[in-house]
């Protein structure tokens, strides 16, 4: 929010939507105490009784979820619980089980007993971090590509009309502005990463054809 007032001012009432985060896979209400007590703690803002029950979870999510890496099925076995993947014969651990679609903690526990029950707020947690695992690892990858080009330079003729996927509004304060580079773009305001990213992959798939000629 910071940056946006500051970069992009207040043409029109400043409005919190998720869809403006730049990575709002990882800006979940279910892992805010997770991303920011901690940076309560170091500046002195939690008390005692939040940072006990903060440094408990925390300390009991590790616990297991190390645990659940190390504890290991095959395809095969696993099919015998109802639970089918790959028949690769590529053994896979209780994280990347979890992770399947209709794979909960309890058919987890059922295939490894050993993983012991803490709350049903634990559960909770480490059946979203599963399930999050994948798509997180693609905006890992998104983030790194988009830093990487985000001085790459935008042709001043392009033609922002034939772009499918971007909104008659994105479309027109592209032609207003003209941005020069990716990370201008993404600083005009009302402007979202992901119209960002679809104007990436068609400025690249440009250079491509120029080269190409």
């Amino acid at each position: 929010m910071i940056d946006d007032l500051v970069t992009k001012g207040v043409a029109e009432p400043y409005r919190m939507f998720t869809s403006r985060a730049e990575y709002r896979l990882s800006l979940r209400s279910d892992n805010a105490d997770i991303r920011l007590t901690q940076k309560g703690i170091d500046i002195g803002l939690v008390l005692d009784d939040r940072k006990r029950l903060y440094k408990e979870k925390h300390s009991q999510l590790k616990k297991i979820q190390n645990k659940m890496d190390k504890l290991t099925i095959t395809p095969s076995k696993v099919a015998k619980f109802g639970v089918n993947i790959a028949k690769d014969g590529k053994s896979r651990n209780a994280n990347q089980i979890l992770s399947q679609k209709s794979v909960n903690m309890s058919k987890i526990r059922e295939i490894w007993p050993e993983i012991n029950y803490v709350s049903r707020e634990i559960d909770d947690q480490i059946e979203i971090n599963s399930h999050y695992k994948g798509y997180l690892k693609k905006q890992s990858a998104d983030i790194i590509a988009f830093k990487r080009d985000e001085s790459l330079v935008i042709p001043n003729n392009l033609n922002y009309d034939q772009f499918s996927g971007l909104s008659n509004e994105v479309k027109s304060k592209f032609k207003q502005i003209r941005p020069k580079t990716l990370g201008q773009a993404l600083r005009i305001d009302g402007i979202t990463p992901a119209a960002v990213y679809i104007l990436l992959s068609h400025v690249k798939k440009g250079s491509k054809n120029l080269k190409r000629a």
